[in-house]
């Protein structure tokens, strides 16, 4: 529903966070909220589960990773210039998504969905990726933990006192429940996840500073070398985020309710990849691609669906 996140809110909520922290430590900010705003442009409708079913039609064309198609769409899908494909970003934005969990120590998959050699020894896969890639990374987990929670909250999937539990928030949790007596539920947990973010981010910029001096980082190249990863939280906040994914998980991404959706998101994924897949020419041009390459051409254009597109779409070709 509107009153959920959804992929495009998400990546603003990431750009936010990530901005605040790689402007403290006078990093480059516009690569930050680039790297925040395209990590999951290629994600497919149906989040993780719809990027399961469509690696599993994919499975005998080279597969399906959400990753490599967000560099796949900025260098090829998206056409803005006469003269070649893709969005012309610079190198460090590509490594920044490449290297978007970590260095890339298996390029198997990228030969396959990508094609061998497609950055002509220009990117070292092996290298640890900017902080400015670091900040992006981690800023994903902070918006999607806090955020997640509240949207958990919001369709009454759980309630306050169930995270009572968790370190780090139980605090949180009893500092702002007094409030109950004169503000709305919504306005308490509101400021809940606003302190969460706080706390997370707070915590992230103390153990980055410690270990950018540890690691005696002084430039650019430094942080190519160094040991990876560099931005990270205490053991005490590791624990704490830890807690929260495994509670989400049980909570709400395996909740009954959503499982079924799940399922049928899966479904709507398969039905089409086989409808468009029979007579592609109806859905989409495929005049960029060689005949060849029809199943990639028919992945492309599923995993640049919404939700919403994906279920419409699935309706009208019943």
């Amino acid at each position: 529903g509107d009153h959920y996140r959804t992929r495009i809110t998400h990546s603003l909520e990431v750009a936010q966070i990530a901005r605040t922290i790689s402007k403290y430590f006078n990093l480059n900010e516009d690569l930050c909220e680039t790297l925040s705003l395209a990590h999951d442009l290629g994600h497919t409708p149906f989040g993780h589960a719809g990027e399961d079913e469509l690696n599993n039609c994919m499975s005998e064309f080279g597969g399906f990773d959400h990753n490599i198609q967000t560099i796949r769409t900025v260098t090829f899908l998206e056409n803005r210039y006469y003269d070649f494909k893709g969005l012309n970003l610079t190198y460090e934005t590509l490594d920044g998504l490449l290297k978007h969990n970590g260095p890339v120590k298996n390029t198997k998959r990228y030969d396959k969905i990508l094609g061998k050699n497609y950055f002509k020894d220009k990117i070292n896969f092996l290298s640890s990726p900017s902080l400015e890639a670091q900040i992006a990374s981690i800023s994903d987990d902070i918006a999607y933990n806090s955020h997640d929670l509240e949207d958990g909250l919001k369709s009454n999937l759980f309630e306050l006192k169930d995270l009572m539990d968790i370190p780090v928030l139980n605090k949180i949790i009893i500092k702002h429940i007094k409030k109950l007596k004169k503000f709305s539920i919504d306005l308490v947990i509101r400021q809940i996840i606003r302190e969460i973010i706080n706390e997370m981010v707070k915590d992230l910029i103390t153990t980055t500073k410690k270990n950018i001096r540890d690691f005696k980082l002084k430039k650019i190249s430094d942080v190519s070398k160094a040991q990876y990863p560099v931005v990270v939280f205490s053991n005490k906040m590791r624990v704490f985020d830890k807690k929260i994914k495994l509670f989400l998980k049980k909570r709400m991404y395996y909740h009954k309710d959503v499982i079924l959706n799940t399922r049928k998101g899966k479904k709507i994924i398969n039905q089409l990849f086989n409808i468009i897949r029979k007579n592609p020419k109806k859905y989409l041009s495929v005049s960029k691609y060689s005949n060849s390459n029809i199943e990639r051409a028919v992945c492309d254009f599923i995993a640049g669906m919404t939700d919403r597109f994906a279920i419409n779409l699935y309706n009208k070709s019943k």
